[in-house]
């Protein structure tokens, strides 16, 4: 695999296959606060114990706030440690290039273990490529999947492989495709990795984009970087002093550095002129979801935000959201109007484009890559009641109509009322939407 490592400047190879960047040197809730909101509707804590449960059929309870003891899971038989799992099939004309970078925010110090020293993140880069060039790419290293397997099933008997080995469509090495694209920055729900935002991440590099699927370090069951250390969570079982605003906050820091990283004249990312530094989104899934409106706040760049099913920890008109673009894609289940009172308030107070959609049928991880796993070794998902395939196609066909009407211009009938395509998808407040 053909990277780049920025020391001093200089770019120099890598011997770890992965490009790195290397360092050359408001509202605080109280416990009694935090337990209120843990008997909330708080979909994005799902996931701090329960990431990986669903692949292999441990029980979650999706309705429920606070995390939940997993029983054992069952025996994994020889069948299904034999599966090849694949994800779907990017729909855009584009074939897609991936380039995985490992940025030093030099100026900030990691905010949740400060004895590491200065912020690390690894970040995802998918862009439009020319086909027929580079090779496939990995889906995650066997590292993050046994730590995966070890923390969220211990004794399930999956093999790391079977998870790693999962077959995705991007190819390392690839010639970028001709002009200039779009920005989309990717975050992942809390406790998750990044890698189960990638259906959605080719998806979009497929149609024109080049997308930057962030972790969060300290935030996911662990991430591999370039030096061979596998970064486990620290936050997962105990959020730290300032709960869940001081997680969006932080997330919101690191979005600003990585799209500065991806936009600099000196930039790492040795295909940084493909992007188009005028139109840059965000989305994001559960907790990344709700970092969507804080990064929004925080970096005036970010032109358009997707929230996909999570609750909003900081009300996004507070936030400094304004008039920008903004689209709630949720479960019928857990975000139809009175199911979460964040998005309530959110839908009131947003001022500009605005569409609120719930998909139904489905449940909280029908938005990554999670569910299409699980499907392919025959586990279904409790309360889940759409196809899983289905649900991830309903996703990745309004996420990139939204960024295609907001950052491209292209007039989408898509958002504009239900579709007979996709009857799964209500419109919540359809006459009060805004922006046509």
């Amino acid at each position: 695999m053909v990277t780049y490592q920025r020391a001093r400047g200089a770019l120099v190879a890598n011997p770890y296959g992965q490009a790195s960047c290397v360092p050359v040197s408001g509202l605080m809730p109280s416990q009694g606060a935090r337990a209120t909101l843990d008997a909330m509707r708080r979909t994005h804590r799902i996931a701090a114990s329960c990431t990986l449960a669903i692949v292999l059929s441990l029980p979650l309870f999706l309705s429920a706030a606070s995390s939940q003891a997993a029983t054992p899971a069952p025996a994994v038989t020889a069948a299904v440690t034999d599966v090849h799992l694949t994800l779907p099939r990017p729909t855009g004309p584009h074939a897609v290039g991936l380039s995985t970078l490992d940025l030093v925010d030099t100026h900030r110090q990691d905010p949740w273990v400060p004895s590491a020293g200065p912020r690390r993140l690894m970040v995802s880069v998918f862009y439009p490529a020319r086909p027929g060039t580079g090779a496939p790419a990995p889906y995650m290293t066997a590292e993050e999947a046994a730590l995966l397997l070890q923390k969220q099933a211990p004794g399930a008997g999956l093999p790391p492989g079977t998870l790693s080995g999962t077959r995705s469509w991007a190819r390392t090495g690839a010639r970028p495709a001709p002009g200039r694209f779009p920005l989309v920055v990717l975050s992942p729900g809390f406790t998750l990795p990044r890698t189960t935002l990638t259906s959605l991440a080719e998806d979009l590099a497929s149609r024109g984009y080049v997308v930057a699927l962030v972790n969060h370090t300290y935030e996911d069951s662990g991430t591999t970087f370039p030096d061979g250390r596998t970064l486990a969570c620290t936050i997962c079982d105990t959020l730290p002093p300032g709960g869940w605003v001081a997680v969006n906050e932080s997330r919101a820091e690191d979005v600003s550095f990585v799209i500065d990283e991806l936009t600099g004249r000196h930039s790492p990312w040795p295909y940084h002129r493909t992007i188009d530094r005028n139109r840059i989104g965000m989305a994001g899934h559960s907790g990344g979801g709700s970092a969507a409106a804080s990064a929004m706040a925080a970096d005036r760049r970010v032109r358009a935000g997707v929230d996909m099913d999570g609750t909003f920890d900081v009300r996004p008109p507070a936030a400094g959201v304004g008039v920008r673009p903004f689209l709630l894609l949720g479960t019928e289940v857990g975000h139809a109007p009175g199911k979460d009172t964040s998005w309530d308030q959110a839908w009131a107070d947003l001022g500009g484009w605005k569409r609120w959609l719930t998909v139904a049928g489905a449940v909280h991880f029908n938005f990554t890559d999670l569910p299409v796993l699980a499907s392919q070794v025959g586990i279904p998902l409790p309360g889940e009641t759409i196809a899983a395939e289905r649900a991830a196609a309903i996703t990745r066909a309004y996420v990139g109509a939204f960024f295609d009407l907001q950052l491209k211009g292209i007039p989408q009938p898509l958002l504009d009322a239900p579709s007979r395509a996709y009857p799964e998808v209500t419109f919540q407040h359809p006459y009060d939407a805004v922006g046509d």
